[in-house]
């Protein structure tokens, strides 16, 4: 049972973090909404390739991989920094923290949620789920202040 739970939070537990991201984005006002859509236009190809650049410069090998054992998932022995799903649900925390931080504590904790999956399956460390989180919430607390501090849009 126990491996089940592990096996969802790992594979598909991010797309509820999704829908909830899209939930709250869809209750915004619509002028919230275009600075939301902004916000996540310039911040999320640059999580995307900040997160290239960090797996260049930093390699992990998968955990299956250094202790030689399978994986409660099928994964590529590829490195495993930093996790694209742990990036993906903490970009969208993150996001949705912006804007309203109260809606943002549940998608925090299911992204922690997916995060702590993906190390309990075995194909990330710890530090592959803390640097994309670092990632994420740096880029898009960044942008969002220089937005809003250069005033470069109507935001």
């Amino acid at each position: 049972m126990l491996n089940t739970l592990i096996i969802f939070g790992a594979n598909y537990l991010y797309l509820v973090v999704i829908a909830l991201t899209i939930y709250h984005f869809l209750k915004l006002p619509q002028p919230q909404q275009k600075r939301f859509l902004t916000l996540a236009v310039i911040s999320l190809p640059l999580i995307f390739i900040i997160s290239r650049l960090a797996s260049l410069v930093y390699f992990d090998p998968r955990p299956f991989v250094v202790g030689n054992f399978i994986p409660l998932i099928p994964h590529a022995a590829d490195n495993g920094f930093p996790s694209d799903h742990t990036l993906l649900v903490a970009a969208c925390a993150a996001l949705t923290f912006v804007f309203n931080q109260k809606a943002s504590y549940p998608i925090i904790i299911i992204a922690l949620l997916v995060g702590l999956a993906r190390v309990a399956s075995g194909v990330h460390h710890p530090i592959d789920i803390v640097g994309s989180i670092v990632i994420a919430v740096i880029v898009i607390t960044a942008i969002h202040l220089i937005i809003r501090r250069q005033k470069l849009i109507r935001y």
